[in-house]
């Protein structure tokens, strides 16, 4: 009889999960369709679905969705005067809506336009360059990221299979990323026009690198790659720049996704605020700490991060925008049971290291007249904690080395894009302010005593203290025209 209960338990909660899931066979694809080049809202677009019936318009704010039931399709959307842009292995599901923002390019000659008929060729789905930035560009959508094989939810590590990208070691374990022979940290990263400095876990001081990806892919709406004539508005780039441009949150209702693998376990929420006010949230925290100690390896890693953007449109064209992005980590040691050499000197070489890191902002972005204009106030702070003792003995006597250092950026830039009589136009300007400081403790030898306890040698040891503050600032301007039927494009800034 126990068994039997316990046996028609566990049937009605099956059954009480399966009801649902079953009864939802239908999923939406929702987003806005823009210009690319002004970011402008373009209605009446024609959106539709490769090789089915579904098809719609947008409205005059930009705005589309579409029902469909769950599977994977290929959305295209059409409108005159406007290449066409196709977007595949689209996921529809019955859980979340399906966020798809079109950002489509204009048509550098319209001399032949034939309404009667459309035509879907095998072009690239997204085109990459533009007036600005017309050579060395790789663009990624957010189905092209996801869809990556070995890219393990990490932005870094897709990027990696791109074409001239190397890594510094060969092996890919961690996301140093180097372009063409240069350094990891000649890359600038710009999310939503918003300088991120730090864009991995347990990144090396000075550099970009790190050993997990901090971005969460659900944020993404799409990657684009340079690596040679940078746009002028992003300074200090030597070596490329990556420019990520995340999608708001679901304007219509509440929505979720919990991820849960080996290694970690990650928390998104997306929803409505208010009827003009979204916003998108997610947090991850990781149990590598806990993996290790069940393999008995001597290193305990463990991260935490978070990412957050609230958007509110006060009009059809103003919009404010507040991103963060932070991360905590921690890289300790415990004894192992199996006390090989291997693990002893992993044990004892290694320091202890303690990282948190944030970056925050505001943007504020203008529609005018065949163009945009940008106000970008944002703050970012790095700091590190390292301690290193004998034998891994955490007590002051043993301690070798100590270092606590922190950096922080305060940025405020300016910057405007317009298209005038076939130029477009961009120009602008930024002030930053820096400070960094650093307490470094290094033991060099201790001190040595003779049988009777007679000093024979001083300790030996490097001590000091710094800190440093100062400004930048600069002015950027750069134009680019299409010349002799779009044969010739000259770009320069």
């Amino acid at each position: 009889m126990k068994h039997l209960l316990r046996n028609l338990f566990f049937f009605s909660i099956t059954l009480l999960l399966a009801t649902p899931v079953f009864g939802q066979t239908t999923g939406k694809i929702i987003g806005i369709i823009a210009d690319e080049n002004t970011e402008k809202k373009l209605g009446n677009v024609h959106i539709f679905i490769e090789n089915t019936k579904y098809t719609t318009r947008s409205d005059t704010l930009g705005r589309y969705s579409l029902s469909l039931p769950t599977g994977e399709y290929t959305v295209v959307a059409i409108l005159d005067g406007y290449r066409q842009s196709i977007h595949h292995q689209v996921r529809v599901s019955s859980g979340n809506d399906h966020m798809l923002n079109i950002y489509l390019s204009p048509q550098e000659s319209l001399k032949e336009v034939n309404l009667d008929e459309v035509v879907i060729g095998q072009n690239q789905n997204v085109r990459a360059t533009d007036m600005i930035t017309p050579l060395s560009v790789q663009k990624l959508t957010s189905q092209e990221i996801r869809s990556n094989p070995g890219g393990n939810f990490d932005v870094s590590k897709v990027v990696q299979s791109l074409p001239g990208v190397g890594l510094s070691n060969g092996l890919g374990e961690r996301n140093d990323i180097i372009i063409r022979g240069g350094a990891p940290n000649e890359n600038v990263y710009y999310l939503d026009g918003i300088e991120i400095p730090v864009l991995n876990h347990f990144q090396t001081q000075g550099s970009s690198g790190g050993a997990q990806g901090i971005l969460n892919l659900a944020f993404i709406d799409e990657l684009k790659l340079s690596s040679s004539a940078f746009d002028a508005r992003y300074n200090d780039a030597l070596s490329s720049t990556f420019v990520i441009r995340q999608r708001e949150g679901n304007p219509s209702r509440l929505s979720g996704n919990l991820r849960v693998s080996m290694t970690e376990s990650a928390l998104t929420l997306e929803g409505p605020l208010s009827s003009n006010t979204t916003f998108l949230a997610s947090a991850r925290k990781s149990y590598t700490g806990a993996l290790f100690k069940l393999i008995d390896l001597p290193i305990r890693p463990e991260y935490s991060d978070f990412q957050y953007k609230v958007s509110h449109r006060f009009n059809a064209k103003t919009t404010l925008s507040a991103i963060g992005i932070g991360a905590l980590d921690n890289f300790n040691f415990a004894e192992p049971k199996n006390a090989t050499p291997e693990n002893q000197y992993i044990l004892r070489s290694n320091p202890y290291i303690k990282q948190w890191t944030y970056t925050g902002g505001f943007i504020l972005n203008r529609e005018i007249e065949n163009g945009y204009m940008n106000f970008v106030l944002s703050r970012n702070m790095f700091h590190t904690d390292i301690d290193k003792y004998e034998d891994q003995q955490k007590v002051e006597e043993k301690r070798t080395m100590q270092v606590a250092s922190s950096e922080i950026e305060n940025k405020f830039r300016f910057d405007i894009s317009q298209f005038i009589g076939g130029w477009r136009l961009t120009g602008g300007v930024s002030l930053q302010q820096v400070s960094y400081s650093g307490d470094v403790f290094n033991r060099i030898r201790n001190a040595i005593y003779d049988k009777e306890g007679n000093l024979e040698s001083p300790e030996q040891h490097i001590q000091f203290d710094s800190k440093i503050s100062f400004w930048k600032y600069g002015i950027f301007a750069q134009g680019a025209k299409r010349f002799f039927d779009d044969k010739l494009l000259v770009s320069a800034g």
